[in-house]
């Protein structure tokens, strides 16, 4: 199958050109202006999308698909997950597979394959999330980085967490095979400290989840994490950044010469911790780790983005249903932690970022595409509109004009975090590896992902 797209304008990193893409099978054929059908071409279609942009497919890095945790499992699966993500103008995910104690890592593996085989909509690759560390599993690394998972989940904090020596020990390990991990950067002592303050003066309803997991607890464990890691030599990826205080400890290590790569998530870019506030129940919607934050961090956060300090803007999508999160309706310890988002990532960044001028389209092209198929071992397979890559493409329509609501989606949960909010812009046809999937914003094909096995993280 062959497919022309017509008077576009192509999105990349360095900015925004008026230009035609040639797509033939799998791949991008050309890409340039005044391309023609070909001669005797057969199964040519010629789409006219002048006036739209072309973005190269949006991949997130942080998805929590399947994924068995708080005593319940997420709301959605692969399936469901995936074609969200699609329909968001997401042509690839990277899901955290765990490693659970007592497994190996391959166990851990074989086990997000299983869950994910068949089932994708998109393109799909895995991190690993170690919890149990010891000489057998450092031997496997080898075995993963052939299995291509270059990339690998730490956590400070929870029952999965991993100690000081365990992570310099893991940072040195990965800094041998050119391998990288993004870590989840609370402090544990501090939270625990704190929630059994709250629990003790009878503080259970959920604005305790913010106050029990302050910015200071995400800083602290961010400059433990930083100097680990310069002792280990490596670099290191601090996942969902949601503070002020956080970004400053990053700061000062890069001005130590240390190599830091960042993630933050729409959810931290455009809500604040004043949800917490909302009557009954209401605020365990918004009930995430890290909690949301201050507008201040909000701003530093979009300064960061403008500054090219944080890299990455991925969802950490990690859906729970009303009725799950009410299992913690009498004690917020209990409320399980996560949001849908990859089924609006792509919009909210352009409606919320470039249409109100605080980034634009070259950046979030940076942030959504480019710079996690560097980071994540994919480039130029992914994350560029160029000959040879693969042809994953998002065709937005910067005119049109959506409202966000629970009962238009189709990712698996019966609320939608950003509900009533007007959207400027609408993600009407993806195309992934040259197969359009995506038509009108309704998904026409389902389950043609494939895995992707990456290769080691590129410098940007």
């Amino acid at each position: 199958m062959r497919t022309l797209l017509k008077g576009g304008y192509v999105v990349s990193s360095s900015g925004t050109v008026k230009a035609d893409v040639l797509l033939k099978g799998q791949q991008i054929a050309a890409v340039g202006e005044g391309l023609c059908p070909e001669d005797g071409a057969d199964q040519m279609e010629v789409l006219d999308v002048s006036g739209k942009l072309l973005f190269p497919g949006f991949i997130d890095a942080h998805t929590h698909f399947d994924l068995h945790v708080a005593k319940t499992v997420t709301a959605d699966d692969f399936y469901t997950g995936t074609r969200a993500a699609i329909r968001g103008g997401t042509t690839t995910i990277i899901d955290f597979g765990t490693q659970y104690p007592g497994e190996t890592l391959m166990e851990g593996l074989e086990n997000w394959h299983k869950k994910a085989e068949g089932k994708c909509s998109c393109d799909y690759g895995f991190h690993m999330s170690i919890t149990d560390w010891n000489p057998e599993v450092s031997q496997e690394i080898d075995r993963m980085s052939e299995e291509g998972v270059t990339s690998y989940k730490l956590y400070m904090t929870y029952d999965t967490q991993v100690d000081d020596k365990t992570i310099y020990e893991i940072l040195k390990r990965l800094k041998d095979v050119k391998g990288i991990a993004g870590v989840h950067c609370e402090n544990s002592g501090v939270i625990a400290a704190l929630q059994e303050e709250a629990v003790n003066g009878g503080k259970m309803g959920v604005f305790s989840h913010p106050a029990t997991r302050p910015a200071q607890a995400e800083a602290e464990a961010i400059q433990r994490l930083l100097r680990l890691a310069q002792i280990a030599g490596a670099p290191v990826i601090v996942v969902h950044l949601t503070c002020e205080e956080g970004l400053g400890e990053i700061r000062a290590a890069r001005k130590r010469g240390q190599e830091v790569f960042v993630e933050t998530c729409p959810q931290y870019l455009l809500m604040n911790d004043g949800l917490y506030q909302l009557p009954g129940f209401e605020g365990a919607k918004y009930v995430i780790a890290p909690p949301l934050r201050k507008e201040r961090d909000q701003k530093a956060l979009w300064d960061g983005l403008k500054e090219k300090e944080i890299q990455t803007i991925s969802t950490d999508h990690c859906s729970f249903t009303l009725k799950q999160k009410e299992l913690g309706l009498t004690d917020f310890r209990n409320i399980p932690g996560g949001m849908p988002g990859v089924e609006t990532r792509g919009i909210l960044m352009y409606s919320e970022g470039v249409w109100k001028k605080k980034i634009t389209c070259g950046e979030m092209c940076l942030a959504l595409s480019e710079n996690p198929a560097k980071l994540y071992g994919m480039y130029p397979r992914k994350g560029v509109i160029a000959p040879g890559s693969d042809g994953d493409l998002v065709v937005l329509n910067p005119q049109a004009e959506d409202v966000i609501t629970a009962r238009d989606q189709i990712q698996n949960v019966d609320y939608a975090p950003f509900e009533g909010l007007m959207v400027h812009g609408r993600i009407e046809t993806v195309f992934l590896r040259g197969q359009k999937v995506v038509e009108n914003h309704k998904v026409i094909q389902e389950k043609k992902g494939r895995y992707i096995a990456r290769g080691t993280y590129q410098k940007l």
